[in-house]
């Protein structure tokens, strides 16, 4: 379906003033020519009173950015797309089949949304504005094979009317489901954090990429997935950010022992590593200063001690020795 764009129909002032001129002038002139016995002139107005209302049947105000998909008997004749007033044949009907479809968006704009959708159910209008799509939450299984829930949000618009139209049922429906879709291809090939020997690029090399880490890839993997499914229905995909990233509730609470053990781990080897550059320092110092001769056994019991002194969670009770040195 090709799109045609009409430009040259920008009259609907001319023929609404004419009408109305026509109206006012339609029993006047009636009675003068039938007087004059003008009988043709005399049909003409008889006529014109009974149909004319029919003109303005075909007058159509377009704002910025919406588009009126048209047909003829069945027959698509073309879409209005610039703003204006215009007239077309009365006996054309505009097509929008998802004029009373509301895509769900964020909650802070629900109750402006469903008061658009009872206005929308009664036009048949398209509009080209930039659009959200937030589609519910869903479960779906990482590369690893747990569960996470994850949301999206898509901005998008409509780029070809007539494919909007007449390639799918419901462009908006066909939207929604094409990103769900997507989202479950994409969130698969992921594991939510960074784990060993997954290749998410698809080189067949191990890399770090994750759904928790690697959020402006995925998002970009989502949104070329989206688009490649959506061109037959006339639609741009212009954006997809996820908006919500979590391990299911059945094993978040695991998950997140898990995590912790992990964050504890690389705590502890830090401070090890800490501890024992310091204690190699003091020795060293020790040493360069010739403050104390130690001997293999003493130097053993000194690292011990600092290693406590410098790992343990609590602080050290001083010991002091007063006696001998040995």
């Amino acid at each position: 379906m090709k799109e045609i764009i009409l430009t040259s129909k920008k009259n609907g002032m001319f023929v609404l003033i004419l009408s109305i001129v026509l109206y006012i002038i339609a029993i006047p002139g009636i009675i003068i020519s039938a007087s004059m016995d003008l009988i043709p002139l005399t049909i003409f107005f008889v006529l014109f009173l009974m149909f004319g209302w029919l003109l303005w049947c075909g007058l159509k105000i377009l704002k910025p950015q919406e588009a009126l998909v048209l047909t003829l008997f069945g027959k698509y004749i073309g879409t209005l797309k610039e703003e204006g007033f215009y007239f077309v044949n009365p006996f054309c009907s505009a097509v929008n089949p998802a004029a009373g479809t509301n895509l769900k968006q964020s909650g802070d704009v629900q109750a402006k949304a469903e008061a658009l959708q009872a206005q929308a159910a009664y036009s048949k209008k398209m509009s080209l504005k930039i659009m959200t799509l937030n589609n519910s939450r869903q479960k779906i299984n990482d590369c690893l094979g747990n569960p996470i829930e994850i949301g999206i949000a898509v901005t998008w618009r409509i780029v070809d009317t007539a494919k909007a139209a007449f390639n799918v049922e419901n462009y908006k429906e066909f939207l929604s489901l094409q990103c769900d879709s997507a989202l479950r291809n994409i969130v698969r090939i992921y594991p939510y954090d960074v784990a060993s020997g997954v290749d998410t690029t698809g080189d067949g090399v191990a890399d770090e990429g994750s759904l928790r880490g690697s959020s402006e890839t995925v998002a970009k993997r989502i949104k070329e997935e989206i688009q490649t499914r959506v061109n037959e229905a006339g639609i741009e995909i212009i954006e997809a950010r996820i908006t919500y990233l979590a391990y299911a509730t059945e094993i978040a609470s695991v998950m997140l022992q898990r995590q912790q053990a992990s964050a504890i781990i690389d705590a502890r080897k830090m401070i090890v590593d800490g501890a024992v550059g310091m204690v190699e320092m003091a020795l060293e110092r020790l040493n360069e200063k010739d403050i104390v001769n130690l001997d293999e056994e003493r130097k053993a019991a000194m690292v011990s001690n600092l290693l406590v002194v410098l790992c343990g969670n609590k602080d050290a009770q001083p010991v002091v020795n007063s006696g001998s040195l040995y």
